[in-house]
């Protein structure tokens, strides 16, 4: 029998040791999990469109993320626990990376004690690490998480996407794109400050590989701006010029949105895009963000001269904001009719008052679309939203 004592040496041993790094993941998953003195685990991994929940290695079948019990685990974030077909119980734990859903592990132990399910909860969030850590390099895990394959335009797009969801305790955003495999010029990027959520959605004239380039060098523009400390009308002004030096004949719209995480003062510029919409107290206030849009980006001479405006709102505790290009509210639904406005904000409402987790209620709104009847996009359709739960005062 492995003891606390035990376990902790045989992981430490296995943390030390040099080849550790070097291991495939399969392998490193089966000595970890010996290390800390548990008897088997898979690892499960959500495929692209989160759609299914696919195992590492071959052993077993993939598993759906909307009806079985390591689903569940997937689109709620919390343990579950079952009685194994071999005997003795499953534990489902949660993969995350931060606030990124990365997968689920199944932990199989023929019983389940506290300590089962420290150790149980430690592997995950080491397993988490390994996979992140590998993921960027490893064409093995792209194999496993694409049913399809994918047009050049989207793989360009994808290589430039940051995860899917990102947060700390007290701000989370979250994002969907679609079509996965078939991208064209839409794109999305948020990241983390210590002080600040940057938060953007971009939507490129056309769809092909232009479109992506497009795509491609805004949020890069962007990026280079934002880590030198550049504010917000510099970030627009860099993809700006960016745009019209390396792709002249190319512009895009968007919205680039800065959030301050102590104050809640939301800063923001829109450039030719659909307005973001405010929900609050589970009601959309769709004329709160609503300003005269600029010229998209890329074709800077519209400005006549003039300067980019910068739009502000102090948002209050437990807002929600969208970010959506049109792709989402011109998609068709079952009986032919376009999605639209109303319908995409009571999705999201009805999703609040449900408890439901932000990347979740994104996931289960796009799938809802996507698997209508008659449903279809029209065009790319992203859809980014970030919550702000300050602590209290």
């Amino acid at each position: 029998m492995t003891t606390a004592e035990t376990g902790g040496g045989r992981l430490e041993e296995f943390l030390a040791d040099p080849e550790t790094s070097a291991l495939e993941l399969p392998a490193a998953v089966a000595r970890c999990t010996a290390a800390l003195g548990l008897q088997h685990s898979v690892v499960y991994l959500a495929d692209l469109q989160q759609r299914r929940l696919v195992p590492l290695t071959d052993v077993t079948r993939s598993l759906p993320v909307d009806d079985s019990l390591a689903g569940w685990t997937y689109r709620t974030q919390s343990l579950r626990v079952e009685e194994s077909e071999t005997g003795g119980m499953t534990a489902w734990i949660p993969l995350l990376d931060g606030a990124e859903r990365l997968g689920v592990l199944a932990v199989l132990c023929p019983s389940l004690t506290p300590a089962v399910l420290r150790r149980g909860r430690a592997l995950a969030t080491l397993l988490a690490m390994m996979i992140t850590s590998k993921r960027a390099y490893k064409d093995s895990f792209v194999r496993r998480t694409r049913t399809e394959p994918m047009r050049l335009p989207a793989e360009m797009l994808r290589a430039f996407l940051p995860p899917r969801t990102i947060g700390t305790a007290h701000v989370v955003s979250t994002a969907v794109l679609e079509p996965a495999y078939e991208l064209g010029g839409d794109a999305f990027d948020h990241s983390l400050t210590e002080t600040a959520l940057h938060a953007t959605v971009l939507d490129a004239m056309g769809h092909n590989l232009a479109s992506g380039l497009t795509t491609a060098v805004a949020p890069a523009a962007c990026r280079n701006a934002r880590r030198t400390g550049a504010d917000l009308p510099e970030l627009v002004e860099c993809v700006d010029e960016a745009l019209a030096h390396w792709l002249p004949d190319q512009f895009c719209t968007g919205v680039m949105a800065q959030l301050d995480l102590a104050s809640g003062v939301l800063r923001w510029s829109n450039c030719g895009h659909p307005t973001p919409l405010l929900i609050r107290d589970q009601r959309l206030h769709t004329d709160a963000m609503l300003r005269e849009p600029d010229p998209p980006m890329g074709q800077p001479s519209l400005l006549a001269g003039r300067q980019r405006q910068t739009h502000e709102i102090a948002l209050r505790p437990g807002d929600r904001v969208l970010m959506y290009t049109d792709g989402v509210t011109e998609a068709r639904t079952g009986d032919g009719a376009e999605f639209g406005l109303e319908q995409f904000a009571d999705y999201i409402i009805r999703a609040m008052a449900a408890g439901e987790l932000a990347p979740e209620t994104l996931r289960r709104l796009i799938h809802s679309i996507l698997d209508s009847p008659a449903g279809r996009l029209r065009d790319d359709a992203t859809i980014l939203m970030f919550e702000w739960t300050p602590p209290p005062r």
